[in-house]
């Protein structure tokens, strides 16, 4: 795990008001950037343990869940994910 200076950028958005929260992405982007990711899993495990990719995860299936999908259903969320649902 990289550790970055008490004054990086990369201490998040609390101490970096330049820093955007997720939902001030286009949700599309967001999809991309998580299916990405996802794709990579059997490559990189340690995405496995990605606090960030864990987050994103759970935002997408927020708005999955206020889109009326059921995410526990593998077919809604990927139909959702790839823009598949009506």
């Amino acid at each position: 795990m990289a550790h970055y200076p008490r004054d990086s950028c990369h201490q998040g958005r609390k101490n970096n008001p330049l820093m955007k929260p997720l939902e001030g992405y286009p949700l599309d982007e967001l999809k991309l950037i998580y299916k990405i990711l996802h794709s990579q899993l059997p490559e990189q495990m340690a995405l496995m343990d990605s606090q960030m990719l864990h987050d994103l995860q759970t935002y997408l299936q927020q708005q999955a869940s206020k889109d009326g999908i059921d995410v526990s259903l593998h077919g809604e969320w990927a139909a959702w994910l790839n823009n598949l649902t009506a």
